[in-house]
């Protein structure tokens, strides 16, 4: 197989980025609810298997665009539009800084994924291109 693009190299480490994101978020909430910090036991323990289940999955797909799989590619874009909707409410809550990391992230990761290279590296035998 030809070398990877930089652009995958990008958009994985993006989406890698957020899957750690999404665990670490899922990791402080069963810790919150273990030592008895949490607001409510029992929405926190379900946030935080959801929180590592995704964080666990995003990894997954990292690693598939990593190692060039072509199904690796729509789930991230999925997520970068995923991101882009929570960066929305970021903004809408006040909290600018974080939403505009966030939808910096959400848009190189997506433009990187959506690139020509990548495009190239992932279908090579697409009569079109």
């Amino acid at each position: 197989m030809s070398s990877r693009p930089f652009t995958i190299v990008i958009a994985a480490a993006l989406e890698a980025l957020i899957g750690l994101a999404a665990g670490a978020g899922g990791l402080y909430s069963l810790v919150s609810a273990v030592s008895g910090n949490a607001a409510d036991v029992t929405s926190a323990i379900p946030l935080a298997v959801l929180g590592l289940g995704v964080g666990a999955l995003l990894v997954y797909v990292a690693r598939g665009l990593w190692q060039m799989r072509d199904w690796a590619r729509t789930p991230v874009f999925v997520t970068q539009i995923f991101l882009g909707v929570v960066a929305y409410y970021m903004f809408t809550s006040g909290q600018y800084v974080l939403g505009a990391v966030m939808a910096a992230v959400a848009v190189a990761a997506a433009a990187a994924v959506l690139s020509p290279p990548t495009t190239a590296a992932l279908f090579p035998h697409d009569p079109e291109g």
